[in-house]
């Protein structure tokens, strides 16, 4: 069914985005009561997103700003840490050297024996730096074979699993200084991270292996201190951003909210709305724009409201004033209409004219007088139930002399039950004089089909003629005031130029549609649709715009929907709009 109302076609990204929402609210609604309330929640949020600019650049600055603060302490956080962990790397490793030499002096006298046990209990109670010493460092001295000694500080066992099969590799087989970090628990003070140094000692028997346990506490201490206070830091950093933002786009938005209540007053008829001017800044001269815009609009709507008050009063005028001497010229072109054969041949033509021109000059004062009602508003809807088929059948009536001058053929598909709708039967039959003999105007001689069809809110009729057609465009300028397609194309029926403009306000004062379909040489199609019960609002119509193919009316008959079987129950009294 087509339907007037037409909206702009969105971007295949905003379709996207909205069959996308659709699909997530259809599935969170299926998932139950929590997915319903998900659903709702969804909603709200995703219309406070839409609605308020002042929200959406907090949030952008939220994540924005947070992704940019967030990397950046993760990367300062990771540079403190490695720059603790070579702290205490270059501390160690001294410490290690320094103990390697001075091992490796006082063991190169000695040969493998008691003695030489005994000096290396001596050195590692020399070397060791306990706790209460400001260091902790845990000490080992193991033979070449791996076996540890009595000179380990604190305890030789753990000490001794501490040290894994790849560093002492690296140390009794390669010869080489290496590290490791590792976690263990060491003189019982709990599971602690060590960083574990091991350097070979050369003796005259072989290589002893001195291992430095470097415990990590102060250096994690100090990272995970640094860690939090970034994060704090840049958790306020975010704020303080956010919060700035959204006062600086309050003090911008502001504004643009009081422009657009300004306008939506302005545009109610409220044209004494301005806007207060505050300094000298951008949106003091936006006020300011908007002030003199709204000034210039005044003035012209006052203008035009004046002028259009004006043409609506001298056109009413105009039309009374020109009744009365029309009324006398009519009189006497009357009487010497009816004395025609008495007149010479030229005298006689001279009356016909005459006469013929009199009632075109009463249809247009007719017509202006009913389009100053209609501007004035004052014109008044006297709806009532009645069967549209009788008055189809009369206006191809009394239309068919008309017809037949035109050499037209006039068809018409009209249910067999009654089609009743609550209109103005006079009005209506106006519409449809004016659609119908336009069209047998425009017919070229071909045939024109009148259908009528109804459903269950409302009734339409449709006027299809097969003759010169409507240019691209021409569908909407053919309902105005004196407009013609074909102005130097002579007329049969010597129509005013305002039935179309008339009709469309008859049709929109029943609250319906009047609307129209052409293309060059393959004709128009005129519908009027309007609702069955007065002061419905029309959804569709029974009735399709545009006609598929031509078919014979015994086809378009078949096709016709019917009447529901119940006529429908008055909505309002008779005669009232």
């Amino acid at each position: 069914m087509d339907n007037p109302s037409t909206t702009p076609e969105s971007s295949p990204a905003q379709q996207l985005r909205r069959a996308v929402v659709v699909a997530v609210k259809r599935t969170l609604r299926a998932a139950g009561p929590a997915g319903r309330r998900t659903a709702r929640a969804l909603t709200s949020a995703h219309r406070a997103w839409r609605r308020s600019l002042q929200l959406r650049m907090g949030l952008i600055t939220l994540v924005l700003s947070g992704s940019l603060v967030a990397g950046f302490g993760l990367l300062v956080a990771e540079r403190n840490t490695t720059a603790q962990i070579d702290g205490v790397r270059q501390a160690t490793r001294e410490q290690l050297r320094l103990g390697a030499e001075y091992a490796r002096d006082q063991l190169s006298n000695y040969s493998p024996g008691t003695a030489a046990n005994r000096q290396i209990t001596a050195i590692v109670n020399q070397l060791k730096i306990t706790p209460e010493q400001g260091g902790g460092v845990v000490i080992a001295l193991l033979d070449e074979g791996g076996q540890a000694t009595d000179a380990v500080y604190p305890d030789k066992a753990t000490v001794q699993n501490a040290i894994t099969s790849g560093l002492r590799r690296e140390v009794v087989t390669n010869h080489k200084v290496a590290s490791q970090i590792v976690s263990a628990d060491i003189g019982q003070n709990g599971i602690r991270t060590y960083l574990v140094y091991g350097t070979p000692v050369p003796t005259r028997w072989g290589y002893l292996q001195l291992y430095y346990f470097q415990p990590m506490d102060n250096a994690e201490s100090i990272t995970s201190d640094f860690r939090t206070s970034m994060a704090l830091l840049g958790i306020l950093l975010v704020a303080l951003l956010v919060l700035v933002v959204m006062l600086v786009t309050r003090l911008v938005v502001n504004p643009i909210r009081i422009a657009a209540r300004t306008a939506q007053r302005l545009s109610a008829g409220l044209l004494d709305q301005r806007m207060e001017v505050r300094g000298e800044d951008d949106l003091a001269m936006l006020a300011a724009s908007f002030n003199q815009m709204a000034a210039s609009l005044q003035r012209q709507i006052v203008r035009l409201e004046e002028m259009s008050r004006l043409q609506r009063r001298f056109t009413s005028d105009v039309s009374h004033e020109l009744r009365t001497p029309l009324t006398t010229v009519r009189m006497a072109a009357d009487l010497l209409y009816s004395e025609r054969d008495t007149f010479d041949p030229g005298i006689a033509r001279s009356a016909e004219l005459l006469q013929h021109e009199l009632d075109r000059f009463e249809n247009l004062l007719s017509d202006l007088l009913e389009i100053s009602r209609f501007d004035a508003g004052f014109a008044m809807l006297d709806a009532e139930p009645t069967d549209l088929g009788p008055i189809v059948l009369r206006v191809v009536d009394r239309l068919e002399s008309v017809a037949e001058r035109a050499g037209v053929e006039v068809e018409i598909a009209v249910p067999e039950t009654p089609v009743i709708a609550e209109v103005d039967p006079r009005r209506i039959e106006r519409v449809l004089r004016n659609l119908i003999g336009n069209a047998v105007e425009h017919a070229e001689g071909r045939p024109v089909v009148v259908t009528l069809g109804v459903d269950e809110h409302a009734a339409a009729v449709t006027v299809r003629d097969h003759g010169i057609g409507l240019k691209d465009g021409e569908e909407k300028l053919v309902f105005n005031r004196f407009w013609r397609a074909d102005p130097s194309r002579a007329r049969q029926t010597g129509g005013t130029g305002l039935g179309l403009s008339i009709a469309l306000e008859d049709a929109r004062l029943h609250g319906g549609w009047l609307e129209a379909w052409g293309e060059p040489g393959n004709g128009a199609q005129f519908r009027l649709t309007v609702p069955v019960r007065a002061g419905d609002r029309l959804a569709s119509s029974p009735l399709q715009l545009m006609p598929s193919a031509d078919a014979p009316v015994a086809d378009l008959l078949d096709a016709v929907p019917k009447q529901p079987s119940e006529p429908p129950t008055p909505a309002h009294p008779a005669g009232v709009a």
